[in-house]
């Protein structure tokens, strides 16, 4: 869903892209935060079963109301409903994050089946990304080639078959209910965490000086034993090396929000195929599934040479690609910045004449930085940055022409008043009716379609014909008829098209992606045409191809970060904290699309190539002050006293007979067993 959500939000509820950009980022961040709460009430109320069960209902009760609010014959108020499926999209992910791989991991019998359980977690793992890869391929698809509703998209159905799918998962789960383990709840360790920490807070602010103890967690535990607070210590060291990693997810998850409308503005065309902007995300769980394997393999015996061993350094350096990627990105978005169309100031106004006589005209005018200039026969004269005296300028002109094609009635000269206003563009098209040089005035713009497609505004001096019909090329099912009386723009497919007036064939148009087009129609004779056209704002000539360097080097980091901080949290988190360090590694993402929000809300900078690179500088520091952290942990070495590890090509190595029942197990490409029977106080 968060594959199309971006785009929704700009082309069919009209947000900006800074908008968009916010709406999409809280909402993953409420996705990330939520698991909290579903955590404690897995395990102090429901269990996990129920908790997945009945929040997953809430899921597909968000996911129903996006689609719903996406058809438009239902008049449906499209935005709040939007916002209300997203807070329930959320709510619902929140009881399935935390729950569904910790459920599984119920299923198996430790130590006797220790093996199944890292096929489990291999399996689990590729599931997520086989399916992330299959919707980042399909969804675009059913969002942009599926016409529905007389629409050229069909978001509902883009938001319609994952909610289906959705509740064909639930069935599957329920149906196999009588087949699982399912523990009662236990309580909560994050809550006992809180518990134990106000506990020690409030005994210090009491004790503090008649009874002074050696660190400010001993306070509690009188009440909460020595065991719990020693856990608690080791948490909150790994805790403190969290604090930096929220920029990572700030960088990560703009995957779906600014890099997705960088792809907006670029040529996806390849090999006959075009290549939707949301689709390109599909490199990232495509890239997952290769690199997992090759890093192990490859990557960290390389970098294991250099010295890059210990999972604090793999997480630094995976930081560091994620920087790296956002200057890739900065560089592409200055690319882009000069096929960008050229829109008005504030403090300025556009100007646009559109000559459609076979004749040259000089314009005279009385304002002060545009006293006179020449309109070619069928063609344009514009002008970018006029400053009005104030925000409506009127000023008059004059023309004339010598040339004897125009001079009909004495109407060699023409007069009369430009209405300009600050911060608009506006456009003048000169043409004859009835043997009389007339001006016609009309609103003007440069600005792309949100959409990516052309927009094409026809401009038409005809007198024997009623209507001019564009007809694809390629496909003569795609066909815009355009009126001769309106001058609006059209926003249309790609490609070369055949231009007809009536019946009558008389040119071809290519119309590229991103591109602004006017075209001018003029009868010379009878049934003689001519056609020109005109190209007010680039195409997208940068190709969505460029895109992939930084998509390739945030994966490598996301493989070395994500991965690894995983491993490395839950291999020196004490058997007691592993559930609650998840829940805060989760929280770390929640932060860190907070963090986005807060930058674009803050607009520091007005140029978005720029806030790419501020983005990068942020995560070199961020990476600077994690590295000044890591270097004062000490690693425990309870979970590396005694370490096996299971190729990927599938052998079974039996379990030392040192591990215990609460040995942990955790599998991402190769598996690692840590020794726990040492970690006893």
């Amino acid at each position: 869903m968060r594959t199309v959500l971006a785009l929704y939000l700009t082309q069919q509820l009209a947000y900006s892209n800074d908008t968009a950009t916010v709406i999409y980022h809280v909402f993953t961040s409420l996705v990330y935060f939520f698991p909290l709460m579903g955590a404690i009430l897995a395990d102090s109320w429901l269990g996990k079963f129920k908790t997945i069960l009945y929040l997953s209902v809430v899921y597909c009760a968000g996911s129903a109301l996006i689609a719903l609010g996406a058809i438009p014959p239902l008049h449906l108020p499209a935005t709040s409903i939007t916002v209300l499926g997203l807070l329930f999209i959320a709510v619902g992910s929140g009881g399935i994050k935390p729950c569904v791989s910790a459920f599984g991991g119920d299923q198996f019998k430790l130590p006797d089946q220790a093996v199944q359980l890292a096929k489990f977690f291999s399996l689990f793992y590729f599931a997520i990304n086989a399916g992330s890869l299959i919707s980042t391929t399909l969804t675009p698809i059913l969002r942009e080639d599926v016409h529905c509703f007389g629409q050229d998209n069909c978001f509902a159905l883009a938001f319609g078959v994952p909610a289906a799918l959705m509740i064909f998962s639930i069935i599957v789960f329920v149906c196999g209910r009588a087949m699982y383990t399912i523990n009662k709840p236990s309580g909560n360790m994050i809550v006992l965490v809180f518990k134990c920490i106000r506990n020690a807070l409030t005994v210090r602010s009491k004790e503090s000086s008649v009874n002074p103890r050696d660190h400010w967690l001993d306070y509690a535990e009188p009440k909460y034993g020595k065991g719990i607070v020693s856990d608690i210590k080791s948490l909150l060291k790994i805790l403190i090396l969290y604090i930096p990693l929220p920029v990572f997810w700030a960088l990560f998850d703009q995957q779906g929000s600014r890099w997705t409308f960088q792809a907006t503005r670029m040529d996806g065309e390849l090999a006959g195929y075009t290549i939707k902007p949301d689709q390109i995300q599909v490199i990232n769980p495509l890239l997952i599934l290769a690199f997992i394997p090759l890093f192990e393999s490859f990557v960290y015996p390389a970098l294991a040479k250099i010295g890059i061993r210990r999972p604090l350094q793999k997480l630094s350096f995976g930081g560091m690609l994620a920087g790296a990627a956002f200057v890739l990105s900065g560089f592409v978005e200055i690319a882009l910045d000069r096929t960008n169309a050229m829109l008005p100031a504030q403090h300025e106004a556009q100007m646009r004449i559109f000559n459609g006589l076979p004749c040259d005209f000089r314009f005279h005018t009385d304002a002060m930085n545009l006293t006179s200039f020449s309109v070619p026969s069928r063609g344009v004269f514009e002008t970018l940055h006029l400053e009005p005296l104030a925000n409506y300028t009127e000023f008059k002109y004059r023309a004339e022409t010598n040339e004897i094609g125009c001079v009909r009635e004495n109407a060699s000269e023409i007069s009369g008043s430009f209405r300009l206003r600050m911060g608009q563009a506006v456009g003048y098209y000169l043409t004859s009716k009835g043997g009389k040089i007339e001006v016609l005035e009309f609103e003007d713009t440069a600005e792309k379609d949100r959409n990516g497609v052309p927009r094409v505004r026809l401009l038409a001096n005809v007198k024997t014909a009623k209507y001019v019909m564009l007809r694809h090329a390629s496909n003569s099912e795609i066909s815009y008829n355009m009126s001769l009386n309106r001058h609006d723009q059209m926003t249309l497919s790609n490609g070369e098209y055949q231009v007809y007036v009536g019946d009558r064939l008389i040119s071809t148009v290519k119309l590229n992606v991103g591109g602004v087009y006017t075209l001018l129609l003029d009868e010379v004779l009878e049934n003689e045409f001519n056609l020109q056209k005109h190209t007010i704002t680039p195409s997208n000539s940068v190709h969505m191809l460029w895109l992939v360097p930084q998509y390739v080097v945030i994966t490598a980091g996301e493989v070395m970060f994500s991965i690894t901080g995983l491993e490395f949290s839950y291999s020196q988190a004490p058997e007691s904290m592993k559930s609650v360090i998840q829940a805060f590694w989760l929280l770390t993402v929640a932060i860190g699309n907070m963090l986005v929000v807060f930058i674009a809300e803050a607009k520091f900078v007005q140029s978005q190539s720029l806030e790419f690179f501020l983005f990068a500088v942020l995560m070199f520091l961020d990476m600077g002050l994690f590295m000044v952290l890591a270097m004062q942990y000490h690693y425990s070495q309870e979970g590396a006293i005694e370490t096996i590890e299971v190729e990927a090509t599938g052998k079974k190595d039996p379990l030392p007979d040192t591990v215990s029942e609460k040995g942990s197990t955790r599998a991402n490409g190769g598996t690692t067993y840590a020794n726990e029977a040492f970690r006893e106080d």
